[in-house]
């Protein structure tokens, strides 16, 4: 917003330096000003609805957060993909490396193209991390969420480190059909990074992160998230497919794991499953079902 000075108000050849304003002028202004904020007040001048979008996500973003993977009973449930490794959750779909030892997971990459939700209102995210499965204590990730509001799409690029809250990156505008490339790196068990590229608009953020709350480094995943918001996953949107290309994991001994072979992970809510997944030696694709 724009600051004036005083005398920027009055027409250029009047200056405050050279007149004082009446008391009628000051008792005028003064009464068209109370009458301003009143009408603020009480709703008969209405803010932009635009500022108010904007106040509601800013808001809503502050208690954004994605949790370990809440896996749940698969007794008489029938899978929407076809590996016979499926399991279940409420809140993750993707692939889970669930079978290394502590210590084995250093960096997490993949690509994907970000889609287009549908439906009136929600939300998903499609992000990396280290830990977060076998490992519920902590979680190392980067992604983006994808939300749709009353019909109205948006993009936010994040990073975390679980327990603490995500927090937006800036300077990296999303729209739909940019290819994102998002990588996490641990360097230490409390140390590390996370990535995010734009390889559509060539723009890149990241961010160095330490914890308190020390990785184990024995999972590592690609996911499409119900995330939590003010402590309740948000309504789980059509966000229609996910795949993640050129994904991979890096251990400590320097060598590279693919997908192909990990747990296969599918949200299932109110008796519903939502999603299916498939898995190649470098690629994940989730579906919404």
């Amino acid at each position: 917003m724009k600051m004036y000075k005083g005398d920027e108000l009055l027409p250029q050849f009047v200056k405050i330096s050279s007149i004082l304003p009446s008391q009628e002028y000051l008792v005028s202004l003064t009464m068209k000003l109370s009458f301003v904020l009143a009408a603020l007040l009480t709703g008969a001048i209405a803010v932009p609805a635009s500022s108010e979008r904007m106040a509601a996500r800013l808001e809503r973003r502050a208690g954004r957060q994605s949790k370990p993977n809440s896996r749940i009973a698969s007794n008489n449930l029938v899978a929407a993909s076809n590996a016979s490794h499926v399991q279940y959750s409420s809140n993750w779909a993707g692939a889970v490396w669930d079978t290394y030892p502590a210590g084995t997971f250093k960096s997490v990459t993949g690509t994907f193209t970000v889609p287009t939700p549908s439906g009136s209102s929600g939300a998903a995210s499609a992000w990396v991390g280290i830990d977060g499965d076998t490992c519920g204590t902590a979680i190392l990730q980067t992604g983006v969420d994808f939300t749709i509001t009353n019909g109205a799409v948006s993009y936010d690029a994040w990073y975390e480190w679980y327990p603490d809250y995500a927090y937006d990156f800036s300077g990296i505008p999303i729209k739909a059909g940019d290819v994102i490339t998002i990588t996490v790196t641990a360097s230490t068990t409390k140390a590390g990074s996370a990535v995010i590229t734009n390889k559509t608009t060539g723009k890149t953020v990241s961010k160095s992160l330490t914890s308190t709350a020390a990785l184990c480094e024995e999972n590592a995943e690609w996911i499409v998230e119900d995330f939590e918001e003010d402590g309740s996953l948000v309504p789980f949107a059509n966000f229609g497919k996910v795949t993640f290309s050129s994904a991979t994991a890096t251990t400590t001994s320097g060598t590279t794991v693919g997908p192909s072979g990990s747990t296969i992970i599918d949200i299932q809510q109110s008796g519903k499953i939502l999603t299916s997944v498939s898995t190649s030696s470098s690629g994940v694709t989730i579906s919404y079902v």
